[in-house]
Formats: structure tokens, sequence, C-alpha cells
């Protein structure tokens, strides 16, 4: 019987090693275990993720490597995420989520969508290079609490800070906490254009929304 810990390490390496068809029967091999498996998205698969998102960063991996990787470790979640318990019956809050317009790149946002349906948020999703406009639509037609939006490509940042100029513009800034992040977001950007919050990935992002959503409703 292997323990949790050997497990995490095999399926991060099995993401790191484009190990895209044995990762699903590995993560069935945990589960009969009787292991949680959602220390296993966090402690597994998306620590095998964030170190193929160092190695692309780095040169090391090319975007066919990181399509393989991001393949293993969506068939990994496929078979853990079915027996996660999740908590959309409290609906904690909600939000829309999406990648700023201009860009495409879209697994970073998946895997934070994917913490906060696990942590018991409604996630409205609106894809991939999202207009500006529709962020603050649907977050006014949803009635949502957060506006997350994220970025890989520096020719895209300043499309946040129009979402939230338009929001200023309505009138309605204070209705939303907003959320940013992505490759080359940092804090001190975040507070540059008004945003709320900058998480550097999926497992704090959690995190920071939890914190900025208890300060709201003091």
């Amino acid at each position: 019987m292997a323990s949790k810990e050997e497990y995490f390490e095999k399926m991060a390496n099995m993401v790191i090693e484009e190990e895209d068809e044995e990762i699903a029967d590995l993560c069935r091999d945990y589960l009969a275990e009787g292991y949680d498996p959602q220390e296993a998205i966090f402690n597994g698969l998306i620590k095998g993720m964030n170190e193929v998102g160092r190695l692309f960063e780095e040169e090391e991996y090319y975007i066919s490597d990181l399509l393989i990787c991001s393949d293993a470790m969506y068939n990994g979640i496929d078979v853990l995420k079915e027996n996660i318990e999740t908590h959309e019956e409290k609906n904690v809050a909600t939000a829309v989520i999406g990648v700023i317009e201009g860009d495409t790149h879209d697994i970073g946002k998946n895997l934070v969508k994917l913490m906060f349906e696990i942590a018991g948020y409604k996630m409205i999703d609106l894809g991939k290079d999202v207009p500006v406009e529709k962020f603050v639509d649907e977050a006014v037609a949803n009635d949502a609490d957060f506006i997350m939006m994220s970025t890989l490509m520096t020719t895209t940042m300043d499309n946040m800070k129009k979402v939230i100029d338009i929001l200023n513009e309505r009138g309605i800034r204070d209705q939303f906490i907003v959320m940013i992040g992505g490759g080359p977001v940092s804090e001190s950007y975040a507070n540059d254009i008004g945003a709320d919050a900058y998480s550097e990935n999926a497992n704090e992002a959690v995190k920071v929304a939890q914190h900025l959503l208890e300060n709201k409703c003091k």
C-alpha cells in the first residue's frame, strides 16, 4: 500500500512527463486506497502542472508539451472530481471568470474555476478572449460578488483596467470584488489599476477571495 505522499509524487511526475493515458489508472488506484481526492488535486496534479509552467517559462518545454501535460492533469482531475463532495448548495458566493480580451490561454483560468467550485462558489465561466464589456454585463446580470480576470500576455493587461474603468463609469465599482491573475500580472499592477486583489496561483486564489468576502460582509 503506497502512502498518499507517494501517490502525490507519482501524479505530479506523470503530469510533468506527459503520461496523459496512464494517469487515470493511477488516480483510480489512489481512490481505491480510500484517500482524499481533493488533496490529490492540490498536492499531486496541480503541483505537477505548476512545475510544467516553470519549465515552459524557462523555455525547456514548448506549447506542444504544455498541451499534453495539461491533458494529463485534466484526465486525472476527471477521475478525482467525481468523488469530491462539493458544496454547491451553500453557494458561498458567485463569480464571473474569464480570460481577458485578446488572450486565449485558459489553463490557469480553468484551474482557478475548479478550485472555487470545490470550495462552493457558483462560477460563471465566460471562457477566453472575453470582451471587456461582457465581464461587466455578466457580473450585473448574475448578481455576482466577484469579477475574476486572467491573462498570460502583457499586451492584453490594459484590458483588465478597462473593465474597472467601465465599472467606475457606471457607478457600480463598489458592487464587485475584482481579482486578477496570470503570468505577467503582479500585486503592484493590481494596485495600479484599482483591482481588489492579485493571486499568484489557483491554490492561493480561494484563500484571498474568502478573506475579501469576509471583509466585504462586515
